[in-house]
């Protein structure tokens, strides 16, 4: 049976505050799946880093990671950096399951809500 965690996984940014809105989609998908486990990584610049927060997730008992990425499309970092990264915490955890999501800027419910969210401002 997989115990699974789910990371989101954000760029990053020097300003606090820029985490905000990363953590109140934690939030969400808390509320929505109270048995959920799901924390936040950050490639730069904010703490937890995916190794970090893969290996919480692992020491509080997943033994599979799905790994959500927080941005609008596939450019470098997703397409280059995360897989190296996911590539590094499979070599560190063999005995656990980590997988890709898409970029969320990719689903089609994310570009329709942010066409309506355009259409409102």
């Amino acid at each position: 049976m997989h115990n699974t965690g789910i990371v989101l996984f954000a760029h990053g940014s020097r300003d606090p505050r820029w985490r905000e809105p990363v953590e109140a989609v934690a939030r969400q998908v808390a509320a929505l799946a109270p048995t959920a486990r799901v924390v936040c990584a950050y490639l730069e610049f904010i703490e937890p880093d995916l190794p970090t927060a893969a290996s919480a997730l692992i020491a509080s008992g997943a033994n599979a990671i799905k790994v959500v990425p927080l941005f609008l499309g596939m450019g470098k970092h997703v397409r280059e950096d995360l897989p190296a990264l996911l590539d590094a915490l499979r070599i560190a955890h063999p005995t656990v399951d980590f997988t890709l999501a898409r970029a969320v800027g990719e689903d089609p419910d994310v570009i329709d809500l942010l066409a309506k969210t355009a259409l409102k401002a």
